[in-house]
């Protein structure tokens, strides 16, 4: 091996690792960010006026949801990649 081939490989190799770096880093920026939230929706009330609770996910579920969703992602833009 040259010095000339050595400094290519170094260079592939150190580019690589910064690329894989900066797209993970980009991805759980997007997970993380929160849209503003939207006014609630009106109260659902049933045909004898008690109170219906609505079913909605917690903040923790759709942060889960965001961080597997960014997770498959990461691995789409890998398998692109190669």
């Amino acid at each position: 091996m040259n010095m000339n081939q050595i400094t290519k490989m170094f260079t592939r190799l150190v580019m690589r690792r910064i690329m894989n770096w900066g797209i993970n880093q980009g991805m759980d920026t997007i997970s993380k960010a929160r849209k503003p939230k939207a006014a609630p929706p009106p109260p659902q009330v049933d045909n004898d006026g008690n109170l219906i609770e609505a079913q909605q996910p917690s903040d923790a579920q759709n942060r889960k949801q965001a961080r597997q969703m960014a997770q498959k992602v990461k691995t789409m833009n890998r398998m692109t990649r190669r």
